[in-house]
């Protein structure tokens, strides 16, 4: 049964995608810029039923990667403070695992720390990255999209399999030839020593 509440523990939902808030588990986290994807297309991909469709999340994944809307993250000023915002809770919130900040999206791959669950760590970096990233780019409104997309990891392959998703996914946009080359996300920064 979903919870409607972020703050209990066990799964909830806020109405749209359904999560899994559990202290202590590692989880791979997709959420993106509001005006990212057309609407329509957005809404489709929510109403289809099978919460680990292996194929919606591909959908999804090339719709992003195909670099619709103002793709605020492409700007230095923007992706520095994303990334910034991430650094900062590793270790207090979180143990940040992996990362990239694509020009629309971001995917992170974290361990939550106790007490602290999923929904109060996806919150937290919406809420002041949003209010930074508006301000300075002098607007008003919704910066990144209300739901974002999750999922546990199960084992040490699936951890594996995710950590090189993630890292790739600049590779495989077309961004750069080498995971290492994009400069906002861990494998850059593991690189840069």
């Amino acid at each position: 049964m979903l919870m409607a509440a972020t703050g209990t523990t066990g799964w909830y939902s806020r109405g749209y995608l359904p999560h899994l808030n559990v202290p202590g588990l590692v989880q791979s986290i997709t959420t993106h810029l509001g005006d990212s994807l057309p609407k329509a297309t957005l809404h489709r991909l929510l109403a289809e039923t099978e919460r680990d469709d292996i194929a919606r999340r591909q959908r999804l994944d090339t719709l992003l990667d195909a670099g619709h809307g103002a793709c605020w993250l492409s700007r230095a000023e923007i992706a520095e403070l994303v990334e910034q915002t991430l650094l900062e809770g590793d270790g207090e919130c979180y143990r940040l695992l992996s990362w990239v900040i694509m020009p629309n999206h971001l995917h992170v791959l974290i361990e939550t720390l106790p007490p602290m669950g999923l929904g109060e760590v996806v919150r937290r970096w919406k809420g002041s990255t949003s209010r930074a990233a508006n301000g300075r780019l002098g607007r008003s409104g919704a910066f990144w999209e209300r739901d974002y997309f999750d999922r546990y990891i199960r084992d040490d392959a699936h951890l594996a399999a995710v950590t090189r998703y993630i890292e790739q996914n600049p590779v495989k946009a077309g961004l750069v030839a080498r995971a290492e080359d994009w400069r906002y996300g861990s494998a850059w920064r593991r690189e840069a020593g």
